[in-house]
């Protein structure tokens, strides 16, 4: 049996014509979907931990996480618009790098895009229970958090992270478009929000504030980059889509370039009259960095707003990883490497409605019962190795089917493709050991799993491929 077997393009373009998936999504939907994804923790909560590891110069750890996702976009783009297929890049490693590096990466993202929608939802309950203060309100202190988060207080369960990923999943699983709808209603209000803080902010930065710009030197800027990258992460959950967009030739890559693209001006932006109203020292043990910075200017009506955008921002967040999520699952599952149940097909709904709902029990279950502080490092370095191999997965596909039609082309191919693995892999060798062996350990156990099922019920094998 090979190993590095791969699937073949055409047929995967045939299967996903005829798999029952409505196709309601336009460019606008999937902007606005990567939008969704990428602005929530990583902008409301992350930039006060960035500003500590790279003062002002936080700017710059912004740009250059950006650059390197944006060198991965360029290439995901080339992909979406040549393999419109659902899976994003388990689909795309499948049909070139081969079955084993596909399955390792998708069982890497399972990992990657679960642990954030429960970070996230943990996220999403302390913001909502600060909100219920503001109104003199409040829940009984058992089931404000996971039994041991807070020390010295017993606590049984985290209630809101666990009715709010549930309640993101029965809507993914009721419908694509009634998702979309309501997350296009949720980015309006949170992309609101931050330019509101942004016009009211800058009236207040302060250039002495700046001064030194990199008070920790590049290696600062550096370790900041490894870490905020974290707020750029989502983008790549557009391509996920690719099934239900009605011209994913021309639609995906204008999904995941624009989004990237409003972020990345939108978080420099805020990252610069951030340390310019509040000099970095003072964001130490801050995780509402955006609306302190508001308080601190004298403006807390507006922060009392972008606590409430810190709520929407994170609600389209889960709504959008989980969805991705599903959507990873059920190709893995229509090729046989995962229990083909999980790719059914709801007969009015026309959602992976099992997938779903398997992903949002499982995931809200952990927000409810484990303590999660800040997952970002190993939630980044999955992410890093997915834009890494997609990356070498578009030099392969250009010598194996040079023929194959491409509505959109990676510019500066071999170089664009070389630099974005050259910048995720500097930005992994800025992660923690730990990290490293979480992750590690992680793949050991995808590893385990495959050669135990998925080999063995792959589509392909019972092909007699």
């Amino acid at each position: 049996m090979n190993l590095f077997r791969t699937k073949n393009i055409d047929a995967m373009l045939a299967v996903a014509r005829n798999d029952g998936l409505k196709k309601v999504l336009g460019p606008l939907d999937l902007v606005l979907m990567g939008i969704g994804a990428i602005v929530g923790t990583g902008i409301f909560v992350l930039t006060g931990t960035g500003a500590l590891t790279a003062g002002p110069a936080l700017m710059l750890s912004f740009v250059i996480a950006a650059l390197a996702c944006g060198l991965a976009a360029l290439c995901y783009a080339e992909f979406a618009s040549a393999i419109p297929v659902s899976g994003s890049i388990y689909t795309y490693c499948y049909a070139t790098l081969g079955e084993i590096v596909a399955w390792m990466i998708g069982w890497d993202m399972l990992l990657e895009y679960g642990l954030a929608t429960s970070a996230v939802s943990v996220g999403w309950s302390g913001y909502f229970q600060s909100l219920l203060a503001g109104f003199g309100l409040g829940l009984p202190t058992a089931l404000t958090a996971a039994p041991g988060a807070l020390p010295g207080v017993v606590t049984l369960i985290n209630l809101p992270a666990l009715l709010i990923m549930l309640t993101i999943t029965a809507l993914v699983a009721y419908g694509v478009r009634e998702s979309a709808r309501f997350n296009n209603v949720m980015v309006a209000i949170k992309i609101s929000v931050v330019l509101l803080f942004i016009a009211v902010g800058v009236w207040h930065v302060e250039p002495a504030n700046w001064r030194p710009f990199a008070p920790f030197g590049a290696a600062g800027v550096f370790n900041a980059a490894a870490l905020v990258f974290f707020a750029f992460i989502g983008f790549d959950a557009v391509t996920s889509a690719a099934e239900e967009v009605r011209n994913p030739h021309r639609d995906l890559p204008i999904g995941i370039i624009g989004s990237l693209a409003v972020c990345t001006v939108l978080y420099v932006t805020m990252a610069a009259i951030m340390t310019g109203i509040v000099p970095f020292q003072q964001f130490a043990g801050i995780d509402h960095p955006v609306s302190l910075a508001l308080q601190l200017a004298g403006q807390k009506w507006v922060a009392g707003f972008v606590d409430l955008g810190a709520i929407v921002g994170m609600t389209t967040v889960i709504l959008v990883m989980t969805y991705g999520q599903t959507r990873i699952i059920f190709a893995m599952s229509r090729d046989g490497l995962l229990p083909r149940r999980l790719s059914a097909v709801h007969p009015v709904h026309a959602t992976p409605y099992v997938a779903t709902w398997t992903v949002g029990i499982v995931f809200a279950t952990i927000a409810a019962f484990v303590p999660l502080n800040v997952l970002a490092e190993l939630i980044n370095i999955g992410t890093l190795a997915a834009f890494t191999l997609i990356s070498i997965s578009v030099l392969v596909l250009r010598r194996t089917h040079p023929e194959l039609p491409r509505a959109f082309l990676c510019p500066g191919v071999p170089a664009v493709p070389l630099l974005s693995v050259a910048f995720c892999l500097f930005l992994m060798a800025h992660l923690q050991k730990m990290t490293w062996i979480a992750f590690l350990v992680w793949l050991a156990l995808g590893l385990a799993v495959y050669f135990l099922y998925a080999r063995r019920h792959a589509v392909l094998h019972n092909d007699g491929a």
